[in-house]
């Protein structure tokens, strides 16, 4: 365990009660504590809000101890620790098994979240409650624009969002690490340091050494993160929109619509209701679909009905076949055949 150092002064009574207040009506909250500055202050602030409101919340900790590195365990325990010292109930959660060889943090991220979705759903959590805070949002919000996403990835993450039945609180997002840092300093408490958030093997990592160079240029996190904002304002309306025509045309519903109506509809609602009657058809999560394949598929059915000719493509699972009439279908993608022994 080690302390950092920070010249910012740590967050305000009063704005811990102001970003906790969204959570003050749940029963429970289980709150991911990994042991490093940002869990660490999350800790702290949500036992001194809790306290001044007579223990409402209740609260309890989980660690995810992923045995990727020598001294977690320890980690763990230290988190234990300090939740006896806060009057935090604490539960170290193993993730067993072989661990993989490549996509290391993802995979140990996806197998975090299922480890801390089943305690959440066992001790009937209100809501998990992680320490994301404003400098991961900028981190998210660029590795996101690297990658081609649309506006919805550069909406970044949601200060709340259901995932497998759990809902994840973020009440974190407005604050910087050097805040969550000073913090923990201000009451003397030490934390963990992950070697790995520096290793440059880790696009993370030096999305950070980026990150630095933009904010010498004016772009630092609080601009990425007013990005990630205002393109949250227009995802919804988008979603509004896209909800609007899929009442009319019913697409994702039936599977299918009249193809000229749906491409009445603007270009960016034509591609999220193809996306969403395809993720449907296909079995995929929408998000895996790929909007590249969606523009080209859009691109190609558009010009297809200019031309009054039939069309047909399989994306992520399913076939969208458009006849002669300008009736659009979607629907599964028929198994392959294997080839005839001879």
């Amino acid at each position: 365990m080690t302390r950092g150092t920070s010249p910012s002064a740590p967050p305000s009574d009063q704005t811990i009660e102001t970003i906790f207040a969204p959570l003050a009506d749940a029963g429970s909250l289980l709150l991911a504590v990994s042991g490093g500055p940002d869990s660490t202050a999350l800790l702290l602030m949500a036992a001194f809000w809790s306290r001044r409101r007579g223990g409402r919340p209740r609260l309890e900790a989980a660690t995810v101890d992923h045995g990727l590195r020598k001294g977690s365990a320890e980690e763990a325990r230290a988190v234990g620790e300090l939740c006896r010292r806060l009057g935090v109930p604490h539960r170290i959660l193993h993730w067993r098994g072989a661990k993989p060889k490549s996509r290391i943090q993802e995979r140990a991220r996806e197998a975090r979240y299922a480890l801390l979705g089943q305690c959440a759903r066992t001790i009937g959590a209100d809501f998990l409650v992680t320490a994301h805070h404003l400098d991961d949002q900028a981190e998210t919000v660029l590795f996101r624009l690297l990658r081609g996403s649309g506006i919805g990835g550069l909406s970044a993450m949601a200060a709340r969002v259901d995932r497998d039945g759990v809902t994840i609180a973020r009440p974190l997002l407005g604050l910087a690490k050097r805040e969550l840092v000073a913090a923990c300093q201000t009451q003397g408490v030490a934390f963990a340091r992950d070697p790995s958030n520096d290793d440059p093997r880790y696009a993370r990592t030096r999305l950070r050494a980026l990150g630095r160079a933009l904010a010498a240029e004016g772009l630092d996190a609080a601009a990425l993160a007013r990005l990630a904002r205002r393109a949250a304002q227009v995802e919804d309306a988008l979603t509004r929109q896209t909800e609007a025509a899929e009442a009319r045309l019913r697409l994702v519903e039936t599977g299918a619509c009249d193809a000229r109506a749906l491409l009445e509809e603007p270009g960016e609602i034509v591609q999220r209701l193809l996306t969403a009657a395809i993720a449907r058809a296909g079995g995929r999560d929408a998000s895996r679909v790929g909007l590249e394949k969606i523009e080209t598929l859009a691109a190609g059915l558009r010009e297809a009905r200019n031309a009054d000719k039939r069309f047909s493509a399989n994306v992520a699972g399913a076939r969208v076949r458009c006849d002669g009439k300008g009736r659009l279908r979607v629907e599964p993608e028929p198994a392959r055949r294997k080839p005839a022994r001879r």
